[in-house]
């Protein structure tokens, strides 16, 4: 994702549906662990990782993006420049690993899955999210540089390819997926779907990833897929 694009999911992240739920799953799937040192890779201008940090965390962000460290560090969060298939810490520093969003945009995603495994301290977790399905592969997977979109045995053969032991893989954005993929049918563009959306319609959009919280859904096809795992 480059700069502009940052910038841009940026300004968007505090009142945009999908960025807010993206926090409530953080905050929901990380909320009952042990706190300690935790990592967010690709932060972007870390909204997730100030997640982390409310929830008591002791956090640190890793960006590439050079608008991406400016604006997670005008937020008073601690961010490092650098490369998630070379991370700049030592061996079996951080008790949980995060990436939402991320793996996808990184061609070899197998060295950033084991440069998560390496930081990690054993019994340390991971928590990562990625898109799912190249069904539903379109002009907005190319505006963002996207290499790949995830079908669930995939995504768990690249994290126990790196040494980690799967807790769960399961769907998020049930709902909305044929919304979605009808959507994404019709446009050729390569433009992303990140834009402003009137109050209403946030609000709607909000309210049926929300409602997945009570169903029964997570086992069905979705837009993303989330995975947690520990490092033995």
């Amino acid at each position: 994702m480059d700069d502009e694009e940052i910038a841009k999911s940026a300004a968007l992240e505090q009142r945009h549906w999908w960025y807010a739920e993206r926090r409530a799953l953080v905050r929901r799937t990380t909320s009952s662990w042990p706190r300690g040192r935790a990592l967010d890779v690709g932060c972007a201008g870390g909204g997730n990782t100030a997640v982390l940090a409310e929830l008591g965390w002791s956090t640190t962000g890793l960006e590439y993006s050079p608008a991406g460290v400016r604006i997670a560090a005008s937020r008073g969060l601690d961010v490092l420049r650098g490369d998630a298939t070379s991370m700049p810490f030592a061996d079996a520093t951080f008790d949980l690993v995060m990436a939402t969003d991320v793996w996808e945009h990184i061609e070899d995603d197998h060295a950033v899955a084991a440069e998560s495994a390496r930081v990690l301290r054993p019994g340390g977790r991971a928590l990562v999210a990625v898109p799912c399905s190249m069904k539903l592969w379109s002009g907005h997977d190319v505006a963002l540089g996207h290499f790949r979109r995830y079908e669930r045995d995939e995504l768990a053969a690249v994290v126990t390819g790196a040494g980690l032991v799967v807790d769960d893989v399961w769907s998020w954005n049930v709902l909305l997926r044929p919304v979605v993929r009808a959507r994404r049918r019709k446009r050729n563009d390569s433009e992303s779907e990140m834009e402003p959306v009137s109050p209403v319609l946030n609000a709607g959009l909000r309210s049926a990833v929300a409602l997945e919280r009570v169903l029964p859904l997570r086992r069905l096809p979705g837009v993303s897929l989330v995975v947690t795992a520990h490092k033995p």
